[in-house]
């Protein structure tokens, strides 16, 4: 992943391709291929660049777009696929649930990427879908993926790079759960949340999480009660400021070490025999105290006295 340099000599991961905001055709394939991009094909040749692709033709072909409440389900698990999604506007969860009835979160996806496209060799979906805000989508039905697809090349290509796009954010994800200490996991998700914002041309330095604490923590492996404590560790490091679900990248610089290091601060303190500064919490997202590192020449959790004996 490339980097943007900010004016502070901060950097922060670049998108490997804008996301359009729709146009007024919007609700036909030329309204979707502006929302992924592919009006503008890049050039492979020795003159690189970028040329702007006709979508007249597109412009004729509809596309239907559906609107999803905050809190309604795009698709359910396990139900038959009849189309794949294009996320217009809004932010989504993609989950499966366990037999005892616990929602494993597999992903989080914002506009002008796509949902549902493992369902298309099995004919159904193997997790289910959910706004966690008002939402919108192109809905691309399973025959349309091959017909349009024939008709129109560049329909292809933009299923193409979304596919890519969407093993990236696999290989992503598997980056963060590499991460031993939860302040570590919780600093790699916040920059690869921060770069999805930039990419589509909103602020990665202040942005909201529609997902709660819950969402994260069975992203990212954790207890929830965890990820508080993660969140107050990285306020009291003065990397981020949260003020409920609100959440303002501080250092970035700073958020970028802690990301680094897999075992985290409070690990490596523990390693040390120093002793970790916590600060009180800062409100209800961050609500618990951080867990201190022992001192030197005790065990985790236990006093000196029995752990010179252990």
């Amino acid at each position: 992943m490339s980097l943007d340099t900010q004016g502070d000599g901060n950097q922060i991961p670049a998108p490997a391709l804008p996301r359009r905001a729709w146009a007024p055709d919007d609700g036909t394939l030329a309204g979707l291929l502006r929302l992924m991009g592919a009006d503008t094909a890049a050039d492979t040749g020795a003159d690189r660049g970028a040329r702007t692709v006709d979508l007249t033709g597109a412009a004729r072909v509809p596309v239907p777009v559906r609107r999803v409440v905050h809190g309604d389900t795009l698709f359910h698990e396990n139900a038959s696929a009849e189309a794949i999604y294009f996320v217009r506007s809004g932010t989504f969860k993609t989950f499966r649930t366990a037999e005892d009835g616990y929602e494993q979160v597999l992903c989080f996806a914002g506009r002008g990427e796509l949902l549902g496209l493992d369902a298309v060799c099995i004919g159904r979906h193997p997790n289910a879908s959910v706004a966690l805000e008002d939402s919108s989508v192109y809905a691309l039905t399973m025959q349309d993926i091959f017909t349009l697809g024939r008709r129109f090349p560049v329909l292809d290509r933009a299923l193409l790079m979304a596919a890519s796009s969407q093993l990236t954010h696999s290989g992503e994800i598997a980056d963060v759960m590499a991460a031993v200490a939860a302040e570590s996991r919780l600093a790699r998700f916040l920059l690869q949340y921060s770069a999805r914002m930039q990419a589509n041309g909103q602020s990665p330095r202040r942005f909201v999480l529609r997902m709660t604490r819950r969402d994260i923590a069975s992203q990212l492996g954790l207890a929830h009660e965890t990820i508080s404590r993660s969140f107050s560790a990285l306020a009291a490091s003065g990397c981020v400021q949260v003020n409920n679900r609100e959440v303002s990248i501080v250092d970035l610089a700073g958020l970028r070490v802690m990301a680094r290091s897999t075992r985290g601060p409070l690990d490596e303190a523990a390693r040390s025999g120093t002793e970790a500064v916590v600060a009180p919490p800062l409100d209800p997202w961050v609500a618990g105290s951080a867990r201190l590192a022992p001192r030197r020449g005790s065990a985790r959790g236990m006093p000196r006295r029995a752990a010179a004996t252990a």
